[in-house]
């Protein structure tokens, strides 16, 4: 069932918001400040293209300030209009029975866009 819904959401809104996590960490990577935003922009954009069977967890360890410093940077440059992104293609994929699984799961991912340093991608099982 994973994969049946990974391939709908790949057709339907994966590969553009994939599309939009890898133009904001090339734009990140274009200081070397914003290299850790970059490599967090790519991380999510592979949970962007496939997110079924995998979950974002807190990493352990971290200083937390720094993780905080992090999070509001990322929002100001570029948190906020992808999850504006993932806000819009939710409700127009809840707009079907079909795609109600897909919207919770873009709403979910609206929730990583907004602050997304401190956690990582692993496998469900």
């Amino acid at each position: 069932m994973k994969t049946l819904l990974n391939i709908i959401w790949f057709v339907l809104a994966g590969l553009w918001l994939a599309i939009s996590y890898v133009v904001a960490g090339v734009v990140m990577f274009i200081t070397i400040i914003g290299i850790p935003f970059g490599v967090q922009a790519f991380k999510l954009a592979g949970y962007a293209l496939w997110p079924f069977g995998r979950t974002l967890a807190s990493r352990e360890g971290g200083h937390g300030v720094l993780r905080f410093i992090g999070n509001v940077l990322w929002f100001i440059l570029a948190g906020w209009w992808i999850a504006l992104l993932h806000l819009l293609v939710g409700v127009l994929l809840c707009i079907t029975i079909i795609g109600i699984p897909l919207g919770i799961a873009s709403f979910k991912m609206a929730g990583a866009a907004i602050r997304p340093m401190g956690r990582e991608v692993v496998h469900t099982g």
